[in-house]
Order: structure tokens, then C-alpha cells, then sequence
């Protein structure tokens, strides 16, 4: 694709748009959303009222103006980009903590099922979080296989199905309908880590029959680094699951002070500590953009510009290693190459901000909200010309990582 064709595609596309409403730094391509989206230009408004007004001028008095609610309010937002109810999403803590209350909250439902199952090389906090907790689980075990074992590791002690939806390196999506269906049929619940797809690709947690979903802020929503992250347990089972870390914020009468603890009904029971109410701000600016735009253009986008950076890796001999079919990944492509660190190094030089992972991985996110097609043309030139050179490119890389 020439950049006059690339530039005919962009006039026509209809979240073209939403460019503007980030705050993108002139000659960067940003592929890298996937891993941190970028600032939209209202988020530093809505801090600045966060500080000034709320905080400054209204002091404490605005945990009755809207802070308290939050979790709750965002939380609802977010259940519209998933697929959920609005009462069966909570927004709170990392991914990672809201993993560890799930895991061990399904491994104390059935004594009788003792075992979490999970793919090898899943998302590594995803396999940290789980080993931790089934130590806090007596009798509980960590079951590691392959891609292609799951469906035979699933059996009657199975307490959990752990699945990222969107693998992280080779953007492989699992069907989750089809999933959930099968662990259903073994009796097991199955947790969706969705980091790596909500606000990418089309998700329906309730279409699916899901029971359980966590996921980050930062990637696809652009809520800032570090956002808080959300849980979704669906409505047939917030009577039965409990928060295993048991803060104020999850009681019933949190400002009746009780020294007992006395879950609270619903969503809200998964809370822990108070809400950052900065961090938070910052995430309802994110969602509340993402809301803005048409999902199934979203969808259709993502595929267009994932063929084209696949034509360009395929002309210049990289190896493409992310599905072909547009309902089995997510919204980013990965190529092996064996100086793909040096290669993410040459690029980012050059003004093209990709990632690399370990050990041989070129890693590009195409988030469709703000990239253009003529980004991935530039970004393609540039990367051509970078591997006609390669003779420079260093044979090894440090730990010492600049994208992470």
C-alpha cells in the first residue's frame, strides 16, 4: 500500500475522528497501546477538576458528591465494553489482586475441588497470583499445561479454568463461549483475564455463560499508567463467592464500624480499601471515550490494519507468529525474529514505538481509536529500512528493557 492509498483509507475511516481527542506527540507511530494506551485530551482536564475543585474546594465533602460511588459507577461503564451487567462489574485494586480474590474465592466454594487449571506460558502475574493462592488454599495444586492439553486437564477436581483471553505475546484468542462450555460441562468455573482484549475485540461475558472476568485499565481503556483495574462475577454467583481479602470498603455497613466482618451484598463485597479517587477519575476519562466509539468499527478496523502489517512483515521475510483469523486473536501482531529486541530499539529511534518480548518477539499493538493506516505504512517504510541495514543490528539484547 502506497501512502496515498493508506491516506484515501484514513479520509474515509469513521473513527478517524477519535485522533484528535488524544494527546499523541507529533512524529511518533504509537503501536504500543496494547501495553499502555495513550493520554486523551480530556483526562488532564478532569484531574485538574478532581484537584481543584474536588479535593481542594469541596474537601471531604466529595466522597457524597460522587466519590463513593465510583466502583460502582465505572464499573457499569466498563460492564458495557464486556458484555455484562452493570451490577455484576466492580471497578478496584490491580489485576493482580483482583485475580488473587477470585482464585482463592473459587478454590473455598466446593471442598471437593482442589485444582486450578491454566496454560504454560499464560500471562506470567496471572501464574504468579495463582501459585500464591492456592498455597493460601490447603489441600489446593496449580495444574500447568499446554495449549493443546487444557481440554484434558479439566476434570472432576477442577475447582477453576485461569485463561487469558488474548495471549499477550502471539495475540491468539481463545473462544470463549466454547470454553466456558466445556469446563462447564465438567462442573469447574472459568476465570477470563481480559487485559488484552476488553476495548480491542468484541467480548460478551454474558452470552457466553462466563462466571468470572478481571482485567486492567491502562491498555485498551487509556486509563493511565497503573490504573485500577475491574472484576466481573456474574449474577448467579455474588451470593455464593467471597472476597477473601476482607477490607472495609467490602463491608455491608462500612461506616457502622463494627469489629465483625459482614460482607456486603452484591458487587460492592469485592472492594478493599478506599477508592484512589485520582487514578479513578483518570479511568472514567478512558472509558468514557472508548464508549464513544462503535464497536464493530473497532472490530473491522483492527482487521484491516492487522492484514496490512501482516503484507509488510510478509514482503520484508519476518515471521508472522499471530493467528490469520480475525475471531481467533486480539488487536496486536508479533513477528520472530532473532534481533527483535535490536530491531524494537531501531524502531523506537526512528519514531516508532513498538515492544519487544522475551526471547525473540517484535511486538505491534493496532489500536484502531487512533492509529491511521498511513502509521502502519510509515511504520513498515521505516522497519524495511532498518532490516536492509541489519548487518548493525546487535546479535543480543539486555535485560535492561526500555519498553516493557
Amino acid at each position: 500500500m502506497t501512502r496515498d492509498e493508506a491516506r484515501a483509507l484514513d479520509a474515509a475511516d469513521p473513527l478517524r475522528h477519535f485522533r484528535g481527542k488524544f494527546a499523541l506527540p507529533e512524529g511518533v507511530v504509537y503501536l504500543d497501546g496494547n501495553s499502555l494506551g495513550p493520554l486523551p485530551r480530556e483526562t488532564a482536564p478532569k484531574l485538574g477538576d478532581m484537584v481543584d475543585r474536588q479535593w481542594g474546594e469541596r474537601l471531604i465533602r466529595s466522597w457524597n458528591e460522587g466519590w463513593i460511588e465510583a466502583p460502582q459507577r465505572i464499573g457499569g461503564k466498563i460492564a458495557r465494553l464486556i458484555g455484562a451487567q452493570r451490577d455484576e462489574v466492580i471497578v478496584t485494586d490491580s489485576t493482580s489482586v483482583n485475580l488473587f480474590k477470585l482464585i482463592v474465592a473459587a478454590l473455598r466454594l466446593d471442598s471437593s475441588r482442589t485444582t486450578i487449571v491454566t496454560e504454560a506460558g499464560n500471562f506470567p502475574t496471572d501464574l504468579h497470583v495463582a501459585e500464591g493462592a492456592v498455597g493460601c488454599v490447603p489441600g489446593a495444586t496449580l495444574k500447568l499445561v499446554s495449549r493443546d492439553q487444557i481440554a484434558e486437564a479439566i476434570d472432576e477436581t477442577t475447582a477453576l479454568l485461569l485463561l487469558t483471553h488474548v495471549h499477550y505475546k502471539s495475540a491468539e484468542r481463545f473462544d470463549m463461549a466454547a470454553w466456558t462450555a466445556r469446563a462447564h460441562a465438567r462442573g469447574a468455573l472459568v476465570l477470563w483475564d481480559l487485559s488484552h482484549s476488553a476495548g480491542a475485540v468484541p467480548i460478551d461475558l454474558n452470552g457466553a455463560a462466563a462466571d468470572l472476568a478481571v482485567g486492567c485499565g491502562y491498555k485498551y481503556l487509556n486509563g493511565g499508567p497503573g490504573a485500577p483495574a475491574y472484576l466481573y462475577v456474574a449474577a448467579r454467583l455474588q451470593k455464593r463467592l467471597a472476597n477473601p481479602v476482607s477490607g472495609w470498603m467490602g463491608h455491608a455497613a462500612p461506616f457502622a464500624f463494627a469489629d465483625a466482618y459482614a460482607p456486603a451484598p452484591g458487587m460492592a463485597r469485592w472492594l478493599a480499601g478506599t477508592p484512589p479517587m485520582l487514578a479513578m477519575a483518570a479511568l472514567e476519562s478512558g472509558v468514557d471515550l472508548m464508549l464513544e466509539a462503535n464497536p464493530v468499527a473497532i472490530a473491522t478496523k483492527s482487521a484491516v490494519l492487522f492484514d496490512l502489517m501482516r503484507s509488510i512483515g510478509d514482503t520484508l521475510g519476518l515471521d508472522c507468529i499471530s493467528p490469520g483469523d480475525p475471531m481467533m486473536r486480539g488487536s496486536h501482531i508479533s513477528f520472530r525474529h532473532p534481533h527483535a529486541y535490536a530491531l524494537c530499539q531501531a524502531l523506537i529511534a526512528e519514531g516508532v514505538i513498538g515492544d519487544f518480548r522475551d526471547p525473540d518477539i517484535l511486538r505491534f499493538g493496532l489500536t484502531p481509536l487512533y492509529l491511521g493506516y498511513e502509521d502502519v505504512v510509515i511504520a513498515g517504510e521505516k522497519l524495511a529500512a532498518i532490516l536492509a541495514g541489519q548487518r548493525h543490528l546487535a546479535p543480543t539484547f539486555s535485560k535492561r528493557y526500555a519498553v516493557t
